[in-house]
């Protein structure tokens, strides 16, 4: 058996460990997490899922956590080159949450190496009783930064901001 079969194999075992295990609970120690999260490892479960030789694919209450970041939708799909986690592409109700902000969309796609997490599609940012709403997000992990561009019907980002303490 050569290497990328070895590999492949025990990415396939370890595929359908996480999809028998629960959830990852968020026992976490959240500021431990919160500063380096973008260097957290990537773990993931659904109802259903399956590992191909370019990633994993997962279905109904999918999840994917990296440190105190959890994404969640209908369908996720990991994308992998020479066996690194490069690419997570999310659809159908999805969430991003990080320890601060909540975001909801269509679509997402989480790009490991830059750590930009872009959200489509009737988008709606929520941090606090902060509400911003657009057609696309873009938030850093890295960062913890997020830009919103294009609103609704009429093209404008819109947003209710309240202070800290209100």
């Amino acid at each position: 058996m050569n290497m990328s079969k070895s590999k492949l194999t025990l990415a396939g075992v370890a595929l359908l460990t996480a999809l028998a295990l629960p959830a990852v609970s968020g026992a976490q120690n959240a500021s431990a997490n919160r500063a380096d999260a973008s260097r957290q490892p990537v773990q993931y479960g659904a109802d259903a899922g399956e590992y191909t030789p370019d990633g994993f694919s997962l279905r109904g209450r999918a999840e994917v956590t990296q440190g105190s970041n959890r994404l969640r939708a209908d369908a996720i799909r990991g994308f992998t080159a020479n066996g690194d986690l490069t690419r997570i592409e999310a659809s159908g109700g999805v969430y991003f949450v990080t320890p601060d902000q909540s975001m909801k969309g269509d679509r997402a796609v989480y790009t490991l190496n830059d750590g930009n997490v872009v959200v489509t599609g009737d988008v709606i940012l929520t941090q606090g009783k902060s509400v911003l709403t657009g057609n696309r997000l873009v938030y850093n992990v890295r960062t913890e930064t997020a830009r919103i561009e294009g609103g609704g019907a009429n093209g404008r980002v819109q947003g209710v901001f309240y202070p800290q303490g209100n």
